[in-house]
């Protein structure tokens, strides 16, 4: 240690470390409350060290006391005590191991923390100075320490935090341990109350392995079950833990208890609950796991050990490699940290593709609750592969919305020199069912995804392909690429064929429509696609599908309407009508009338009629007109 005798017991810091201990005091800790913690951590770290020689045999001075870690306070006096039945110290190790920040190493330490004071807490856990938080609160700290073994003398330690501290072996003899005696500041006489004493316990020190008792009371009354063998822990205890951790009155729907080894160390207590509680997306802030180093919490709810998309998950991650005391911003950089998150996220998706294999109606109802915020994996491009994997849809293959499909299922049902998967979205499933675009693809008899939610749009268009399988819209299908697949033997018969001479009438009524729609159409033509619409609107060739045209024009607040192809079904009755009143009059008003009605109830269809307002006067007007003629048909008065 970095010292100058001046008598026999005191020691004076060098004015680096009066400096050191200055940013340790005063820019090291966010909440006081941390000292705390620092001390319970290393009374465990005490225990576990008397352990360890008492197992190897060791004679140890009495050796009867429990390994137990004590609290006392006196809120009169400003007092709080903090005892542990360890290993204790000498009075040369009492001077090593509390000095520890005054070792040659302590101007390294101080040139890293006066460069980037942001970073102090991933530094501390190298030079082992955790204890020195003690004096954000403390005015005084005195320790009294007896060594395990039996031929050492007790000692006294105290010192004011502020450049010199005095050693004293006692003459008196005291239980074997460390207590430390801590004379509180004005500021800090919270921490000598019960119920903060108690909190903070709870918050920070919940799950250490020896007992922490206040009173006479153990605070720390649950276990840290994920530290122990998945084979030794009973379904109710890791029930009775998941209310403990998310006040939850349900049992979790899957729980996930793993112990990795290699390459790094940790042990993960992860549970999904059986429902969604943030249902209407306003706590969406509010997620996160535990971390824990070696029992202590580092952090509540940390955003970083697994992607938004898997917040729902609740639960545990303790560390045995990463330093104890770590800041947010320095976890975030950390490579252990990082190999650990990686490895919890694939232990999440590893045991979602189990359930999802192995009981189908479990995972339904994982789906069921939580496809919104999984959907959003998407992006997750390392874990790509087993996100595809784990996708639902509804499908036209399927009696109802209730069942959903995987990719892996629609691949397995396509036709012979199918090579894309195809989807359409909307906004449920009757509305696609109608839609016209999906005529062709019923009367070839092909598959088609249905997708309701806006972000599906997204996933699918982030992902392109699954596995040698193009992901394509519905309406950006070239019909001749449909070929190639014959009619089903049920189609529905078509209308009488049209003469030569009509076919030249129709093609002129087409002209006619494009007349009328003018800019808003690139072109009027026939459909090959249609069966029972009489017309609809298709993208022209290599745009973005309507969905994501709409998407990209509420992103952009714009209310743009894309040029496209509108197709009309020369056999469906209401064009066969229209043809017969444009051979007698080309420019009948009934003629423009219905062009418009066939062109708004498409963009009525697609999503783009923001202004029902002509629409709907148009249909009144001709309800109207059909009426009347309605009754003269049937003669009624």
């Amino acid at each position: 240690m970095s010292k100058t005798k001046v008598k026999q017991n005191k020691y004076e810091f060098k004015a680096e470390i009066k400096e050191l201990l200055n940013i340790l005091v005063h820019s090291l800790y966010t909440h006081k409350e941390i000292f705390i913690r620092e001390l319970i951590s290393n009374s465990s770290d005490a225990l576990d060290k008397l352990r360890f020689e008492s197992n190897k045999g060791t004679d140890i001075y009495q050796n009867d006391l429990p390994l137990e870690i004590t609290i006392e306070a006196d809120e009169k006096k400003n007092l709080l005590t903090i005892s542990d039945t360890g290993v204790g110290m000498t009075k040369d190790e009492v001077i090593k191991n509390i000095g520890t920040i005054a070792k040659s190493g302590s101007a390294e330490f101080l040139k890293q923390l006066s460069k980037n004071k942001e970073q102090a807490n991933n530094i501390i856990g190298k030079f082992g100075v955790g204890f020195y938080s003690v004096f954000m609160a403390a005015e005084k700290v005195e320790i009294i320490s007896r060594s395990f073994k039996k031929d050492a003398k007790p000692i006294k330690w105290v010192s004011d935090g502020m450049g010199s501290f005095e050693v004293t072996e006692l003459d008196e003899d005291v239980p074997r341990g460390t207590k430390i005696i801590i004379h509180l500041k004005e500021d800090a006489k919270e921490f000598a109350e019960k119920y903060r004493i108690e909190s903070v316990v709870k918050k920070h020190s919940n799950f250490i392995t020896f007992p922490i008792k206040f009173e006479k009371e153990q605070l720390n009354t649950i276990s840290a079950i994920w530290r122990e063998p998945k084979s030794s822990i009973k379904k109710e205890q890791y029930i009775e833990f998941y209310k403990f951790l998310t006040y939850d009155t349900e049992e979790p729907l899957e729980i996930i208890h793993r112990a990795v080894d290699a390459p790094i160390q940790f042990n993960s207590l992860l549970f999904i609950p059986k429902k969604n509680m943030d249902i209407f997306g306003f706590n969406r802030e509010d997620y996160g796991l535990d971390l824990y180093i070696k029992r202590v919490l580092i952090q509540h709810k940390n955003k970083d050990l697994l992607p938004e998309y898997l917040s729902f998950v609740n639960g545990v991650v303790d560390s045995e490699d990463l330093p104890l005391n770590i800041s947010r911003e320095t976890l975030q950089e950390n490579l252990i940290f990082t190999k650990i998150s990686n490895s919890v996220t694939g232990q999440v998706l590893s045991a979602l593709t189990k359930m999802a294999k192995d009981d189908k109606e479990k995972y339904a109802q994982f789906w069921k609750e939580y496809a919104r915020i999984f959907k959003m994996g998407y992006t997750d491009y390392a874990n790509q592969d087993k996100y595809m994997e784990l996708l639902r849809f509804d499908s036209s293959a399927n009696k109802d919305s209730e069942t959903l499909i995987s990719l892996a299922d629609y691949v397995e049902r396509m036709k012979k020199d199918q090579k894309e998967i195809y989807y359409m979205t909307g906004s449920s499933r009757e509305a696609l069912q109608i839609d016209p675009h999906l005529e062709v693809f019923k009367r070839k008899g092909l598959e088609v995804l249905y997708l309701y939610d806006p972000v599906d749009e997204f996933v699918i268009s982030s992902l392109a392909k699954y596995k040698d399988h193009e992901l394509k819209s519905v309406d950006q299908v070239e019909l001749k690429d449909l070929d190639k697949f014959k009619d089903e033997e049920d189609k529905k018969p078509k209308a009488e064929s049209l003469s030569k001479e009509d076919e030249l009438q129709l093609s002129s009524l087409l002209s006619k429509m494009k007349d009328i729609l003018g800019e808003k159409v690139k072109e009027v033509k026939v459909s090959e696609r249609l069966d029972d619409s009489p017309a609809c609107l298709v993208n022209t060739d290599n745009t973005m599908s309507a969905s994501m045209q709409k998407m990209m024009n509420i992103m952009s607040n714009k209310e743009e309407i894309p040029q496209k192809i509108m197709e009309v079904n020369k056999d469906h009755k209401l064009i066969r009508n229209l043809l017969k009143v444009f051979k007698a009059d080309s420019n009948d008003k009934y003629i423009a009338e219905v062009t418009e009605q066939l062109y708004d109830t498409s963009l009525l269809l697609e999503g783009y009629l923001t202004d029902p307002h002509k629409l709907v006067n148009r249909v009144n007007a001709m309800l109207e007109e059909s009426s009347e003629w309605y009754t003269e048909v049937k003669k009624l008065k």
